[in-house]
């Protein structure tokens, strides 16, 4: 049985071809990305470049909400390219600014969620700030809480696999006034 033999150009290619994938799966990392009920709900930090791209062909995202504040609007330019990238692919866009220190969505912030949450043609929808920790966890446990009637102990779970980090007495109070 005769081996085949392989043309330094195969070997190029071959090597060439791996470091493409490679760049592309690094290229596609959205961070601090979470799943919370497949195709209504995801939590992430901030999306950049494809990952605008990914969201929308991979998750059929239909409504971006972002919960930075104003004055985080000027980092890195990041504000500007979420805004093009909705206005040219057809995704919604809402704006429901948490305060960066408290963390806590106030009433009216959680009654707009909410109503963005019923409705069936913004779904699914991107929850997003810088990190994808603290203040989506919180406005995530809402909905959780509001909508879909889990308990205080389903949803400090979920709380923490978003924030990767054990829930705060604040935030597990925050969490047991919600009904």
């Amino acid at each position: 049985m005769q081996k085949k033999k392989h043309s330094p150009n195969t070997l190029i290619i071959t090597l060439l071809i791996t470091a493409a994938a490679i760049l592309l799966v690094r290229h596609f990392h959205i961070k601090n990305f979470n799943i919370v009920e497949p195709e209504v709900l995801y939590t992430s930090g901030q999306p950049r470049g494809m990952d605008y791209t990914r969201l929308l062909y991979k998750y059929h995202i239909a409504t971006i909400v972002n919960v930075r504040c104003a004055s985080e609007h000027r980092e890195r330019n990041w504000y500007n390219e979420e805004l093009t990238w909705v206005k040219n692919n057809g995704v919604a866009y809402r704006e429901l600014p948490i305060d960066r220190k408290d963390c806590f969505p106030d009433e009216p912030t959680q009654q707009e969620f909410l109503k963005i949450m019923s409705d069936k043609t913004s779904l699914p929808v991107l929850l997003h700030d810088s990190s994808g920790k603290k203040r989506v966890s919180m406005l995530a446990s809402v909905w959780l809480r509001k909508a879909r009637g889990y308990s205080v102990e389903d949803t400090v779970q979920l709380v923490e696999k978003i924030k990767d980090q054990p829930v705060t007495t604040a935030e597990r109070g925050f969490i047991e006034n919600l009904q």
